[in-house]
C-alpha cells in the first residue's frame, strides 16, 4: 500500500500501481468524471499514470488553470493529426497550451493555409475527437526517436530529440497519431466537443530570424459547444476594445514606419493623459517620501556589464553606439536599475539617511523582435514609472509593505479591483538563471512572503518566475473581459548594492550593505495605458479622461453663452471644449457619443435665459437642465468617489 496525500492534509491507502484516476473514484465517481489531468509530487502525469509510491496529489478538473492546460495540449495534439491528415507531407514542430488554447508551428511545405480552410481543420479534428481514443504515453530510446523522425523528414522534431538525453524521451500516441511529447493529457479525445481554429500567423523555428519560417496555427477547444460560443462572443467585445483601435478612434498615438517599429508617437490627448497619469503618481510618490531623479537616455556598456543585465539581455538591447574614441561603447538604456545605484553612489550615506527613495518616469529601449510587437503591449521605447528603494534590512519589511499600499492605491484608483497577488521565486533545479548569493535569496523570498501575509493579501507562490536579481511580487489583474494581466512589481534584491558596492554607515560604525527594492505599480505607462483602454472600453475614470465634457450650443446665437459656460468650467479645472462646427446638434451628440466623452453640456435658448445648462451623460441618460454650480459638484463628488487621498 502506498499514502496519498491531497491538498486538504488528507491522507488515502491505496494499492501500490493505483493510478490518480483510481485515488479520484476513491473520492467519489462524479468527481472522477471531472478530473482531467493530476500533478503527483510537483510533476506532471497522466490519470493513467501508475503510482508506486507516497506522495502528494493533486487532481485537476476543467476549472483548473493546470486541467485546462492539458485540455489545450491534448487539443494541440489533435490538431496536429487533423492538419496531417488533410495536408499530407507538412512537417510539425511544437505545439504547447498558451493561456488561452493551443499553437501549432508547421512547415506546410507547398501547403498554403488560411481563413477559409478553418472550417475543414475544425470538422476533421472534432472527427477524430468523437473516436475517444485514449493518450497513451511511452519512453522511447534516442536513437528510435531520431530514427522514427527521420524516415518522416522531419529535421525539426531531430534537432529537438539531439539535445535530449536518452533516457529522457517518451512519445504520445492516440488514434493513428505519434508526437514527442512530455505528458499532461486529458485521458481521451472524446472529451473534446467544441474546437475552433482561431488565426494563422508566421513564426520562426525556435524564435530565430536567422532560422526558416513556419506557419504558427492557433486554435481554442472547450468540453461544452456552449462554452465556445460564450468565448467567441468575448472575443468579438475584445475587438471592440482592442486598445490599438481605440486610441486611433479617441485620438491618443500613433505609429510612423518612417519613425520605426514599436517606437509609438502621442498625439496631444494622449500626452495629455499621460501627464495626468504622471502627475496622479507624482503626488502619491511625494507623500510616501521619494524623490525625483532624471537619466539619460544612454549609458556606457560597461554600467549594463556591472549590473549583470548585459549578459542577460545583451542580445534583447540595440546594438551598441559607438563613439570616436576607440573601445568606448554606449547603449540606449534598457533599465534605469544601474543609473539608480550610481546615483546612490555619489554621496556618502548613514543609518540615518535611510531609507532613500529615489523616482524616475524613465524611457528606456529594449530590441524587441518585429513578430512580437504589439501596439502599445509590446513596444521597444516605453516609459517606466520606475523607483528604487534603498534601506536597511530592519527597514525592508515596513519599506516593502509601504509599497504594496501604494501599488493598491493606484491600481484602485483606476478601476482594477479584481487581482491576485503572485509571489515569484526562483526555480532551485536552475541555479544558473540567476545570480548572486542563496542566502540573499532565501532572506529576499522570506520578506516578501512575510510582507505578503502581514498585508493579507491572497497570494500564489510561482516557480521560476523571479527576476534574474531577485525575487518579486506581482499584481495579476483580472480586466472586464475576465482576461488575466500582470501589473505592477515590487522586487527585492540584495545584488546590485553588492555589484555596484554600495554601502551605508551602521550604528557600529562599520560600512554595510543596503537591500535595494525595484517598484513600479504601473509598470510602463504605454501598456498601462493599453490594458486601461481594454480595460474601460476607453470610458476613463472621470479625473483622467483626456475631455469632460463638450458643450455643444444649439446654433451661432448661442455661442457666447457657450464661452460663458467654457470659462466657469476651466475656472473650476473642468476639461471641456465647445463643438460649433455647421453640423445638426444630432449629430454632434452621436460624434460625442463615440469618442466617449462623459458630459454633453447642450445650451440654447432656455439655458441662456434660466443661466442653467442640459447635460446629457454618456451612455444616454439626461440629467435635465441643473445650474453650473450643481454641475461643477457633482464633477467633484463623481471623482472624489474615484479617487481618494493617498
Amino acid at each position: 500500500m502506498i499514502d496519498i496525500t491531497l491538498p486538504d492534509g488528507a491522507v488515502k491507502k491505496m494499492a501500490t500501481g493505483s493510478t490518480p484516476f483510481d485515488v479520484a473514484k476513491s473520492i467519489s465517481e462524479g468527481f472522477a468524471r471531472n478530473v482531467i489531468s493530476a500533478q503527483f509530487n510537483s510533476k506532471t502525469v497522466e490519470t493513467s499514470t501508475p503510482l508506486s509510491e507516497d506522495g502528494d496529489l493533486t487532481l485537476y478538473t476543467w476549472n483548473n488553470s493546470e486541467g485546462k492546460k492539458a485540455f489545450w495540449h491534448s487539443s494541440s495534439h489533435v490538431v496536429a493529426q487533423a492538419l496531417e491528415e488533410l495536408y499530407p507531407g507538412i512537417k510539425l514542430t511544437i505545439g504547447p497550451a498558451i493561456e488561452n488554447g493551443f499553437y501549432y508551428d508547421v512547415d506546410f511545405g507547398e501547403h498554403h493555409v488560411s481563413e477559409k480552410d478553418f472550417q475543414a481543420i475544425e470538422k476533421k479534428a472534432l472527427e477524430i475527437a468523437r473516436g475517444k481514443h485514449d493518450f497513451k504515453m511511452r519512453e522511447v530510446s534516442k536513437s528510435d526517436a531520431l530514427k522514427f523522425y527521420k524516415d518522416k523528414s522531419n529535421e525539426y522534431k531531430v534537432e529537438l530529440i539531439e539535445n535530449l538525453e536518452d533516457g529522457d524521451i517518451t512519445f504520445c500516441d492516440h488514434s493513428s497519431f505519434t508526437d514527442l511529447c512530455r505528458g499532461g493529457h486529458i485521458p481521451n479525445t472524446g472529451i473534446i466537443k467544441a474546437v475552433k481554429i482561431l488565426n494563422v500567423a508566421g513564426a520562426y523555428w525556435r524564435g530565430d530570424e536567422n532560422n526558416p519560417q513556419l506557419t504558427r496555427v492557433y486554435g481554442i477547444s472547450f468540453p461544452k459547444q456552449k462554452e465556445l460560443t460564450e468565448y467567441l462572443e468575448l472575443l468579438e467585445e475584445a475587438k471592440k476594445r482592442d486598445h490599438r483601435k481605440l486610441g486611433k478612434e479617441l485620438e491618443l498615438f500613433t505609429f510612423s514606419q518612417k519613425v520605426g517599429q514599436g517606437l509609438p508617437l502621442w498625439l496631444p490627448k494622449g500626452a495629455a493623459l499621460r501627464e495626468r497619469l504622471e502627475n496622479f503618481l507624482k503626488k502619491a510618490q511625494k507623500k510616501a517620501g521619494y524623490e525625483m531623479v532624471v537619466t539619460p537616455h544612454i549609458g556606457q556598456k560597461d554600467l549594463y556589464v556591472t549590473s549583470g543585465h548585459y549578459a542577460k539581455y545583451g542580445e534583447d538591447s540595440f546594438q551598441p553606439i559607438n563613439t570616436p574614441k576607440d573601445d568606448e561603447e554606449f547603449l540606449l538604456k534598457p533599465m534605469n536599475c544601474p543609473h539608480h545605484c550610481e546615483i546612490y553612489k555619489n554621496s556618502p550615506w548613514s543609518y540615518k539617511d535611510l531609507p532613500k527613495r529615489y523616482a524616475e518616469f524613465g524611457t528606456v529601449y529594449r530590441y524587441e523582435q518585429s513578430g512580437e510587437l504589439h501596439g502599445l503591449t509590446r513596444v521597444r521605447g516605453f516609459t517606466q514609472d520606475d523607483a528604487h528603494i534603498f534601506c536597511t534590512n530592519e527597514q525592508l519589511n515596513e519599506e516593502f509593505k509601504n509599497v504594496i499600499d501604494l501599488t493598491l492605491y493606484v491600481l484602485g484608483s483606476l478601476g482594477f479591483e479584481n487581482f491576485r497577488a503572485q509571489v515569484s521565486v526562483r526555480d532551485l533545479d536552475k541555479p544558473e538563471k540567476y545570480i548572486g548569493d542563496v542566502a540573499n535569496w532565501e532572506k529576499a523570498e522570506h520578506a516578501i512572503i512575510e510582507a505578503a501575509k502581514e498585508k493579507g493579501l491572497d497570494f500564489v507562490v510561482e516557480t521560476g518566475e523571479a527576476a534574474f536579481y531577485g525575487p518579486k511580487l506581482d499584481f495579476m489583474i483580472k480586466d472586464a473581459l475576465g482576461r488575466n494581466w500582470q501589473l505592477g512589481t515590487i522586487q527585492v534584491d540584495y545584488n546590485l548594492p553588492e555589484r555596484f558596492d554600495l554601502t551605508y554607515k551602521g550604528s557600529d560604525n562599520e560600512l554595510h550593505r543596503p537591500v535595494m527594492i525595484h517598484r513600479a505599480p504601473f509598470g510602463s505607462l504605454e501598456r498601462f495605458v493599453a490594458l486601461l483602454l481594454e480595460h474601460t472600453g476607453g470610458n476613463f475614470p472621470l479625473w483622467l479622461i483626456p475631455i469632460q465634457a463638450t458643450i455643444l450650443p444649439v446654433s451661432e446665437k448661442f455661442e457666447k453663452y457657450a464661452e460663458k459656460v467654457l470659462n466657469s468650467l476651466e475656472n473650476h479645472e473642468i476639461r471641456a471644449l465647445i463643438d460649433n462646427r455647421n453640423e445638426t446638434v444630432g449629430k454632434k451628440i452621436r460624434e460625442t457619443e463615440l469618442k466617449k466623452v462623459p458630459f454633453m453640456i447642450i445650451v440654447g435658448e432656455k439655458e441662456e435665459q434660466n443661466n442653467t445648462i442640459s447635460v446629457r451623460r454618456h451612455g444616454g441618460e439626461d440629467l435635465g437642465d441643473i445650474s453650473l454650480e450643481d454641475f461643477t459638484n457633482l464633477i467633484s463628488k463623481e471623482i472624489s468617489s474615484t479617487l481618494k487621498s493617498f
